[in-house]
This record gives C-alpha cells, structure tokens and sequence, in this order.
C-alpha cells in the first residue's frame, strides 16, 4: 500500500466518524428539545421519554429539523401551547450545543 492510499483510507475514516459525530449529536438535540416540549406540555417521567422518542423519530423524514418542528408545532397546536418555530429554532440552538458537548464528553 502506499502512502496515498494511507492517507486515503484515513481521511474516509475520519469522514465516517465526523458523519457519526453529526447524527449523534443531532439525535440528542432532538431528544432534549422532545423532553423540553414534553414538560410545556405537563408530561413528565416515561410518557415524557416516550414523546421524545417520536420527536427524535421525526428527524429521520428529512434533512434539517423542518420535520422535528412541524410534529412539534402540529403538537403544540393539539395541546393549546404556543410555540413558533423561531423559538423551537432557537432553543433547538442552545440543544445542538449542548448535545455536542455530551456527545464529544462521552467520547473522550
């Protein structure tokens, strides 16, 4: 093997791992935020896992986090909370940092 193909497979290493990385961190964001709406919303211990489970499920529709905020606002809407998506976008901000220094702690 040669050096190129070394520093080939590393960097489609290092690729696969930045792409887990993503997803990751991604999935716990929509978590924290599923259990966040969950507690506007009056649920607490299982049901509130449960909930944040589909709103982690959510995310697998399409890229970005325009499906999460539409399951989230159709459910808002349900429940008679008032939610916009500037502040699930924003709070879903403060969720992605934090997700990501969760994620990076327990791969250390």
């Amino acid at each position: 093997m040669t050096e190129f193909d070394d520093r080939e497979k590393a960097f489609e290493a290092k690729f696969a791992m930045d792409e887990q990385t993503k997803f990751r961190v991604e999935a716990r964001a929509c978590k924290l935020l599923g259990l966040w709406i969950a507690g506007q919303f009056g649920i607490s211990g299982a049901a509130a896992e449960t909930y944040a489970k589909e709103v982690v499920g959510s995310n697998l529709d399409e890229p970005g986090f325009g499906d999460v905020y539409k399951k989230v606002l159709a459910d808002a809407q349900t429940k008679g909370a008032n939610l916009t998506e500037q502040d699930l976008t924003q709070k879903m901000q403060g969720f992605m940092a934090e997700a990501y220094k969760q994620i990076t702690a327990e791969a250390a």
